[in-house]
């Protein structure tokens, strides 16, 4: 009991705090910096829009944006949690890294890109892939039980809404399947 009351509070901090920075950071933004700080995401093919690649996640076009991907990084964030820190850990860091070098390589010229709906995607598509390359019946149920309810989220990965990221959703999504591919744990097959 111990050890699930303690991964629970390991993951409300991580997964709130990250909310709470972002919350901080948008109040300012908004209030203060007239959403200055969204100059500081990625900057397609722009050596200093690298460096967004760090800030993206933590940046939003204001309020609508951030309430709009809170609950899904809070739910899909912690799915991920729950099979453990190392996991949540490495699908976020594979997913910001390779989705973010896709929207700096890709993303439309003269675009800044902000959100934490990179790591949503990316979270999702992870959720969506792991079934497939691990094999375990658990991860499958997930996989079918997320692709079921967040099949229409796919649609964010293709072009459609102006000043809407699709580049982020998109790569985003493929960092999540690339990180399902790298961390899957497939149990050893048996022979008979």
């Amino acid at each position: 009991m111990k050890n699930v009351t303690r991964a629970l509070k390991i993951q409300i901090i991580v997964l709130g705090g990250f909310l709470l920075l972002c919350w901080i950071l948008e109040t300012v933004d908004s209030f203060v910096l007239q959403q200055w700080l969204n100059n500081f995401g990625i900057v397609p093919r722009s050596k200093d829009g690298l460096w967004g690649i760090l800030w993206m996640p933590f940046l939003h076009g204001g309020f609508p944006h951030l309430i709009a991907n809170t609950v899904p990084f809070a739910l899909f964030g912690w799915l991920i949690f729950t099979r453990g820190w190392k996991q949540f850990l490495g699908v976020t860091m594979i997913a910001s890294v390779v989705g973010g070098l896709g929207v700096w390589l890709f993303g439309a010229p003269n675009s800044v890109h902000i959100g934490a709906s990179l790591l949503i995607y990316g979270y999702l598509g992870f959720l969506m892939a792991a079934g497939f390359f691990e094999r375990k019946p658990l991860s499958i149920i997930i996989s079918l039980v997320v692709g079921y309810f967040f099949w229409r989220a796919l649609a964010g990965v293709l072009p459609g809404q102006v000043g809407i990221s699709w580049e982020g959703h998109l790569f985003g999504f493929l960092g999540g399947v690339t990180a399902a591919k790298v961390l899957a744990t497939r149990e050893p097959e048996k022979r008979k």
